[in-house]
């Protein structure tokens, strides 16, 4: 069998196939690795989603948005009143502070 000339334009364009040939299979791989990516984050995306509608009775993003800011409504709601009962039992212990130390003066 006879063989081109290595600086032939047989050759050359061997050459490039093989090139081509090899981007090709990088291609593919990259491809294969990329599906498999894709599957696997859609199959935490279908959990996740399973979770939320199990945990707060929907997975849409938008009512989901709205029952968050309802909660950080609530807790903002709810630490304000912890800080006036704070403040309240507070001002008790100073009110009875005083009236000790009027007592004992």
């Amino acid at each position: 069998m006879a063989r081109n000339e290595p600086d032939g334009p047989d050759a050359a364009i061997e050459r490039e196939l093989g090139q081509l040939k090899a981007e090709y299979e990088k291609l593919r791989e990259e491809q294969v690795r990329a599906e498999q990516t894709m599957a696997h984050l859609e199959a935490e995306l279908s959990a996740l989603e399973e979770k939320a509608r199990q945990e707060y009775g929907t997975a849409d993003p938008v009512e989901l948005r709205a029952k968050l800011d309802a909660m950080r409504d609530e807790n903002e709601r709810l630490v304000a009143a912890y800080r006036e009962h704070i403040a309240s039992v507070r001002d008790g212990l100073s009110a009875l502070e005083r009236g000790v130390d009027d007592n004992a003066g």
